[in-house]
């Protein structure tokens, strides 16, 4: 079993910077890409950013430039930093990984429970 679990979110003000971070363990062969997704009230799910074990990256287009995430690899660990925060980022944030738990295994998504970003003054 795979366990993710995130941390980092809270109140801050418009133009303000989070850090997010979601670190991954269990039975954990290897990561093969991190992401963060998000979910506003009354909104669907939506893809925030992804970074690959090699650490390729991509972002939602609306978002590029404020949002950078990073992955460090011996830690399981990958992170969301996001600058200059507008209401409109309010939401559940959600970090996703899709691992392969052995050596003989399939490689499997995994979700953590979400942690809250609100952005208000």
């Amino acid at each position: 079993q795979v366990q993710l679990v995130e941390s980092g979110g809270g109140l801050v003000q418009p133009g303000g910077s989070l850090r997010l971070s979601c670190v991954a363990s269990g039975s954990i062969f290897s990561i093969n890409a991190m992401d963060w997704y998000r979910q506003a009230p009354g909104k669907e799910r939506e893809f925030v950013a992804t970074v690959t074990r090699g650490g390729s990256t991509n972002y939602a287009d609306s978002l590029k430039g404020r949002f950078t995430i990073f992955l460090d690899n011996a830690k399981n660990t990958v992170y969301l930093q996001m600058n200059s925060l507008k209401p409109e980022d309010t939401a559940v944030y959600y970090c996703n990984a899709n691992v392969r738990p052995s050596r003989l295994s399939l490689s499997y998504d995994y979700w953590g429970q979400g942690t809250q970003v609100t952005v208000s003054s």
